[in-house]
């Protein structure tokens, strides 16, 4: 107590009070506080994961992925026909009896549009083994849902289908680098999560590079060197993405990975190139740059320069894919555009 008074004696010959100096001190603290919590959000949003909000909410991503989902409907029947085709169960039971069957989703999200996929794949299996009179030799299915750490796996596992054919395993992880054992996944699958970049290019937010997107937030309709940063970056993420899982797929194993997709002006189709930008993408992104202006985004949270620029990068689409495409058209009423799609099944 005689501290105190001496403090206050202190102070009040200076003409400040005690109170106003813990309001002063508690202030500083507060504003450096809230600075600290700032720089660890704009590092998080620069290096660090970016997962689909979660929960069940109104602005969840389980309730603002039917789009998704629908993706999932219109690859179904090609899917389907290529398990058909080329998965080789003899191959994969060379070793003998096959007790187990491991599936793996890379980038399931909160997990809604994820159990479709998830039954359809289980009940292909079934249909393949049973073609082959195999019935008595169906596995147990096991299921890998993967996606980063900080994704909300517990609405992914609260939401499980209660009749389900597979036994549910969580596989938190950048899928960039390996997650499982060599030769342990006998099938991976992705869907709508691979156009996802580890980082947005470095190039396009340095202001001394001819890549600088200043004002943007895509590459589409972008100068050359603009798209080249992004396919540059896709393609490195898409080598540590194959590398990773050919070391984890057994011989014989499947892949199927769907992608959205433009398809450039040498294609067949000229009237689609890398200037037409899609108007929900368009939207988005005046959207962002309109809130990071404002002031009501971080620009670090939409991940770039001083108006940001995405994480994504539509992989632009080959002969194979263009043929397939074709197979998509009319599948849906809704009627996802089949030149944004791109579905590569590979037997290893």
């Amino acid at each position: 107590m005689a501290q105190l008074h001496g403090m206050r004696g202190s102070l009040g010959s200076r003409g400040i009070s005690v109170r106003s100096m813990l309001n002063y001190c508690s202030l500083v603290s507060k504003h450096r506080v809230e600075n600290q919590m700032v720089e660890r959000t704009q590092q998080r949003a620069i290096l660090g994961p970016h997962t689909m909000t979660g929960g069940e909410g109104p602005l969840s991503y389980a309730q603002n992925s039917s789009y998704q989902g629908g993706i999932v409907d219109v690859a179904k029947p090609i899917i389907e026909e290529e398990i058909t085709k080329k998965l080789d169960i003899n191959q994969l039971s060379s070793d003998g009896l096959m007790n187990s069957f491991w599936i793996a989703d890379f980038g399931c999200s909160t997990g809604h549009n994820s159990f479709l996929a998830m039954q359809m794949i289980t009940r292909s299996l079934q249909q393949k083994f049973q073609s082959e009179r195999l019935v008595s030799q169906i596995p147990d299915f096991y299921m890998y849902f993967n996606d980063q750490v900080t994704n909300d796996f517990n609405t992914l596992f609260r939401s499980l289908p209660p009749e389900r054919h597979y036994q549910a395993v969580g596989l938190p992880g950048d899928y960039h680098r390996r997650l499982l054992p060599k030769a342990s996944l006998h099938f991976a699958y992705s869907s709508w999560a691979l156009h996802w970049l580890s980082q947005v290019p470095t190039a396009v937010a340095d202001p001394n590079s001819p890549a600088w997107n200043k004002g943007r937030v895509l590459y589409l309709g972008a100068r050359p060197e603009v798209v080249d940063a992004y396919s540059s970056q896709h393609a490195k993420d898409t080598e540590t993405f194959l590398e990773a899982r050919a070391q984890e797929l057994v011989s014989g194993g499947l892949m199927v990975l769907v992608l959205p997709g433009v398809i450039p002006t040498s294609a067949e189709n000229s009237n689609t190139s890398y200037t037409d930008i899609p108007t929900e993408i368009a939207l988005i992104g005046s959207c962002l740059t309109d809130m990071a202006k404002k002031g009501e985004l971080a620009v670090a949270h939409i991940g770039g320069d001083d108006d940001g620029n995405a994480h994504y990068f539509g992989q632009p689409v080959a002969p194979f894919c263009v043929g397939r495409r074709r197979r998509l058209e009319g599948r849906q009423r809704w009627s996802p555009p089949p030149q944004r799609l791109w579905l590569a099944v590979a037997a290893t």
